[in-house]
């Protein structure tokens, strides 16, 4: 069975409505870390309930876990910014090869759409070492989740 340490995540309102294609991003990502996720925090043991806000170039996280402990902390987006950047560009790359390509060119644009993702999920994993381990599953899925924040806020 698969570990869940976070059992509902959530994310605040704000800014522009998501495309119809973030919003999907977006519903998968959080399926994916409360069905299966590896993350934890340094203040406090899991499951956690997280919840996830954007502004001014930070993402706030705020958490409550299983204890009835809770905090927040805030990650500037610093060099995540660009990679969310050069993450949504790939993306969309992929989506009009898919639609024009054929399918070596396809296979390209999308290994390198997975090598940025990798990448900024090790980045991810990083900035966040001093609050919270996580696996790089889980450091992929949040870090969709904060580039279609970041696309919106």
């Amino acid at each position: 069975m698969p570990m869940t340490d976070i059992s509902h995540l959530e994310l605040e309102d704000g800014g522009a409505a998501p495309t119809p294609e973030l919003e999907q991003e977006r519903r998968v990502a959080i399926f994916d870390l409360q069905e299966a996720s590896v993350f934890e925090l340094t203040e406090a043991p899991g499951p956690y309930r997280l919840r996830l806000g954007a502004e001014d170039g930070r993402i706030r996280i705020r958490w409550h876990a299983a204890d009835g402990s809770e905090g927040a902390f805030t990650l500037a987006l610093g060099g995540l910014a660009q990679a969310s950047k050069d993450y949504r560009t790939m993306c969309k790359s992929y989506a009009e090869a898919v639609r024009s390509l054929p399918p070596a060119r396809i296979e390209e644009i999308d290994a390198a759409r997975r090598e940025i993702h990798s990448e900024a999920a090790r980045q991810l994993q990083a900035r966040l070492s001093d609050r919270a381990r996580m696996d790089e599953t889980t450091a992929r899925r949040l870090f969709t989740l904060i580039c279609a924040m970041s696309e919106t806020a």
